[in-house]
């Protein structure tokens, strides 16, 4: 690509709800106008918006599970990455939780090194927190943050002991890397494997309490408090954890965190006849959870959105719904789920969705946001809202299937995907599939 000009575009920002129709041209990976009325270079191919296509700033995951290295027959690097283009997502960060563990700078810089050659857009990666992620013994934090590590985590996990957690909180403050914790107390859920009510009574299935999740919690955000770290919440799901975080970002405490898709969108009730593709963790919830979570976002509570990626193969989770793994897949319905869920239907806007899923989970790992100015590297996504998006097995780039929306339709589509002087995905012309 060396001349791209989007004619008749919408233009979303985090700065203002309303979209601003203007054209926006690029050469050579740079955005070098951002008008009305720009006139087409010779050799340029244009993109017609027709005043409806929306074009927003690339999406950023810091939460996904890529699989690799060691089980990548639900997920490698290249299929995972493919997947998020799909959804319009340009940079992702890689969680730990592989086999084996990212708990060491070589395995920092393997994993890099396989994104370097198989990836499309940006691969972050989040080392662990303690060797193996069996909370026991910290892992090589120095080492992973001078290989690169943007985070560390036992994300899966909670680091069960409290003075191993203070431990790795100090470390991290002094390299000025965040810690992200996964926040369950497992002496409550007990093999748990759903929500804890009487919808999990009605099944017959092991109850995953609330109170799980919201100890552990209040207790990270407490010791965040004491040794001054970056603490950063993975996928809350109570409304009263929300609560908790509201009350210590309020004190001041750096504290940051994030929701997921299916936290917001489906409930407790959606298990429904034992459908593995709603067993997560944490669990859903109640809908007065997930009313309050949305109202949270909103209100600007939550820092981000990340979709807590996590494929398994077909064989995994046809198992029973007590055996089944926890986990769903995010990066392709993500953005659509929001549109057609949230956006659409005028409960929150634009700006809302780039700036809890593009520019804040960029600042959050040090980033510099992308933006659609004049100047900046190509980093964008073409959004048609006239279009749907019907998540077949055919469409899909992720090795997994084991997502609620698979055979759903859903309103819009990213039809395009730009970043720097490539075209990642093109639908813009009707024979593209």
């Amino acid at each position: 690509m060396s001349l791209i000009l989007f004619k008749n575009v919408l233009l979303a920002s985090e700065d203002t709800p309303k979209l601003h129709p203007a054209d926006v041209l690029i050469e050579d990976g740079v955005i070098r106008g951002v008008d009305h009325g720009i006139p087409a270079p010779a050799g340029c191919r244009i993109i017609d918006g027709q005043g409806k296509k929306v074009l927003l700033p690339g999406l950023f995951d810091p939460h996904v599970h890529l699989r690799e290295p060691g089980k990548v027959a639900a997920e490698s690097i290249q299929s995972g990455t493919e997947a998020a283009i799909n959804g319009g997502i340009t940079g992702v960060v890689a969680m730990p939780d592989t086999n084996p563990t990212i708990d060491s700078g070589p395995m920092v810089q393997n994993v890099l090194d396989i994104a370097a050659r198989s990836a499309r857009i940006p691969v972050y990666v989040a080392g662990a927190i303690t060797k193996g992620r069996l909370g026991e013994e910290l892992a090589g934090i120095a080492d992973m943050k001078s290989r690169g590590a943007v985070m560390i985590t036992d994300n899966g996990d909670p680091v069960h002991n409290p003075q191993v957690l203070r431990r790795a909180m100090e470390y991290s403050r002094n390299f000025d890397l965040m810690l992200a914790s996964h926040c369950e107390t497992r002496e409550l859920t007990a093999g748990g494997s759903m929500n804890e009510g009487p919808v999990s009574y009605k099944l017959g299935l092991p109850g995953h309490p609330a109170i799980s999740e919201e100890i552990c919690l209040a207790r990270d955000c407490r010791l965040a408090a004491y040794t001054r770290a970056r603490l950063h919440i993975q996928h809350v799901s109570t409304a009263r954890g929300m609560e908790t975080l509201r009350r210590y970002k309020n004190e001041g405490v750096q504290v940051t965190c994030e929701v997921a898709p299916h936290h917001l969108l489906f409930t407790e009730e959606d298990v429904g006849e034992y459908d593995t593709n709603y067993k997560t963790s944490p669990p859903l919830r109640t809908k007065e959870d997930t009313e309050k979570l949305l109202q949270g976002l909103i209100e600007g509570v939550f820092d981000c959105i990340a979709t807590d990626h996590a494929p398994h193969t077909d064989f995994e989770k046809k198992q029973e719904f007590v055996k089944a793994p926890n986990g769903v897949t995010g990066l392709e319905t993500a953005f659509p789920s929001l549109y057609h869920h949230f956006i659409k239907t005028g409960k929150f806007g634009w700006d809302l969705l780039v700036k809890r899923c593009s520019t804040q989970p960029r600042r959050l790992i040090g980033l510099e946001p992308a933006t659609i100015k004049q100047g900046s590297r190509a980093d964008c996504v073409l959004f048609d809202a006239g279009l749907t998006t019907t998540f077949t097995r055919q469409f899909m780039r992720s090795r997994s299937i084991n997502t609620p929306f698979l055979n759903k339709t859903l309103d819009g589509q990213v039809v395009m995907v730009v970043l720097g002087d490539s075209i990642l995905l093109d639908r813009t012309s009707p024979q593209t599939p």
